[in-house]
């Protein structure tokens, strides 16, 4: 049966809402992002070695593992409400970390960004998943995460001319004066009550008289497609796990390998968030006429190519540079097709499933920012690309296997 949009979310109205939206994760995912190229230079001014700060970025991304108790909330206070939370929390890490003097003022600004972070980003993909029919859903979803791309073409571009004209804190005061201009713009937004907005807040556990481990195991469970849904956020954990493997450090490589300066590094960015583009465009245009499952195979088995070929592309800047984009192009269109794939697994629980397969994500992500740096320092790229196409087999066997596509 074919879905129509509310009426506010139709034409002008629901244009305004993707400006706002777009915009805001313009800001949010050069924040995500901002670290991977610029890794060693943010060490070396904070006076600290990479493998050190790599460890700094893993428990940001651990924060998401909070990111199902913000779905469940999302499910029952409305989705606006956590994701203003969510700026505002990304926003005070920033400000944070910009005003950092000390590793403990680091790690307190990395807890309040993975926060925020993790709460934001699968919050606002259920937001828009709910009022969007799943026969143009990857249309829809793929346009969103054109912001993806946008952060490395401009965001990240800008943030290295910004640390060679004003120094590595300068990025940090930048992005937390946007976030907070998007809390700000979210909340001029009209009210939603089909988003839940005005209800009261059910408690996410019900305490008395049942066990912890009770408790878990009916706040994980899901109402339905729980063998298809799971699969599919543990193959989720090891496609990031293998692309955020090697990003987290992909600048310390360009950096000790090919001498490459902050500024450079930013237009390294640029050309892979010019891939990222492509691939977002690609599922914009495709995907949903390809099926969502086939479209998330074919961004893995890209990569796949692409991480066991590495150390033998290592033999010039060029052949590098055209590696990665490569990668991320294929990343990309596998990963927001796996975006549109999961939002329809449990559709009666999309915020719980979409911040379930967040968590999964930013998992892989924390043990990526501890094994990427790593591997690199001792192995050099051997320590990279196989381990990456490793996993990647491990995902593709659990979608092919158990991933089920429902419309």
């Amino acid at each position: 049966m074919t879905q129509r949009l509310p009426a506010r979310f139709r034409l002008t109205s629901f244009r305004q809402l993707m400006a706002v939206a777009i915009s805001t994760r313009l800001v949010v995912d050069t924040k995500t992002q901002f670290f991977n190229p610029f890794l060693a230079t943010i060490a070396a001014g904070v006076g600290i070695d990479v493998v050190t700060l790599g460890r700094l970025v893993s428990l940001r991304s651990a924060m998401g593992m909070a990111a199902p108790i913000f779905g469940s909330l999302a499910d029952r206070l409305g989705y606006r409400r956590i994701m203003r939370m969510g700026l505002l929390l990304a926003a005070a890490g920033a400000f944070l970390l910009g005003f950092s003097t000390n590793l403990w003022m680091i790690a307190l600004g990395m807890i309040f960004s993975g926060l925020g972070l993790s709460s934001f980003v699968p919050t606002l993909q259920a937001y828009m998943s709910a009022r969007l029919p799943y026969d143009r859903r990857a249309q829809g979803i793929g346009i969103l995460e054109y912001a993806w791309a946008l952060a490395s073409i401009v965001g990240l571009s800008l943030m290295g001319l910004l640390i060679d004209a004003q120094g590595w804190r300068a990025p940090f005061f930048v992005m937390g004066g946007g976030l907070l201009l998007g809390w700000l713009a979210f909340g001029l937004l009209p009210g939603a009550a089909e988003e839940g907005e005005g209800v009261r807040l059910q408690p996410v556990f019900q305490l008395s008289g049942v066990s912890i481990p009770q408790r878990a195991r009916t706040f994980f469970r899901l109402s339905s497609n729980n063998r298809s849904a799971y699969a599919l956020m543990i193959a989720n954990g090891f496609f990031f796990f293998a692309q955020f493997h090697i990003l987290i450090i992909h600048g310390g490589w360009l950096q000790a390998e090919y001498g490459l300066t902050a500024a450079l590094l930013g237009t390294v960015a640029l050309v892979q968030g010019l891939a990222d583009l492509g691939g977002s465009v690609l599922v914009s245009l495709i995907t949903d006429k390809v099926g969502k499952k086939r479209s998330v195979l074919i961004g893995m088995i890209g990569v796949f190519f692409i991480y066991a070929a590495l150390p033998f592309l290592n033999i010039s800047l060029l052949s590098v540079v055209a590696a990665l984009a490569a990668m991320r192009l294929f990343f990309e269109f596998g990963i927001v097709s796996n975006i549109t794939l999961i939002s329809e697994q449990v559709p009666d629980q999309r915020g719980k499933v979409m911040t379930l397969s967040a968590a999964f994500t930013l998992a892989a992500s924390t043990l990526a920012g501890l094994s990427g740096p790593w591997a690199y320092v001792r192995w050099g790229v051997l320590g990279l690309g196989p381990i990456a196409a490793l996993c990647v087999i491990l995902s593709i066997t659990l979608v092919v296997s158990f991933v089920k596509e429902r419309s």
